[in-house]
């Protein structure tokens, strides 16, 4: 059987970095473990423009930062774009959207702790 393979949400990673308080056990569990975990570039993304527009504090190189606490990053295709469109409307966000494509797509259990997660057919811990 292979190993489970992860995609950790944007607030996730955040949270990992700065040891936040808001991350739970069972996510520190899985982030501390020696599971792959992957960070998509969709999360790269979003963080650039809140930190740009002043709504969110960020280290420079942050997909480097990532990859040296052992997290994996995982490209935007194509076909993860695409996918987005067949989703159902139960969530606004579109970096949210094409994170939940993306898990899909690639046999990833998405670690989030957005409620809005559950309601679409992905992995979701």
């Amino acid at each position: 059987m292979p190993a489970i393979r992860y995609l950790a949400d944007t607030h996730i990673l955040l949270w990992s970095l700065a040891n936040d308080a808001r991350l739970k056990t069972p996510h520190r569990k899985i982030l501390n473990s020696d599971a792959e975990v992957f960070f998509s570039a969709a999360s790269i993304w979003e963080i650039a423009i809140k930190k740009s527009i002043g709504k969110l504090q960020a280290p420079d190189d942050l997909a480097g930062i990532l990859k040296l606490a052992g997290y994996s990053p995982l490209a935007i295709t194509p076909a993860h774009a695409e996918a987005v469109a067949d989703l159902p409307r139960h969530h606004a966000d579109p970096f949210d959207r094409l994170l939940i494509a993306q898990a899909a797509m690639e046999g990833l259990v998405l670690i989030t702790a957005d409620k809005n997660m559950p309601a679409y057919d992905v992995r979701i811990v």
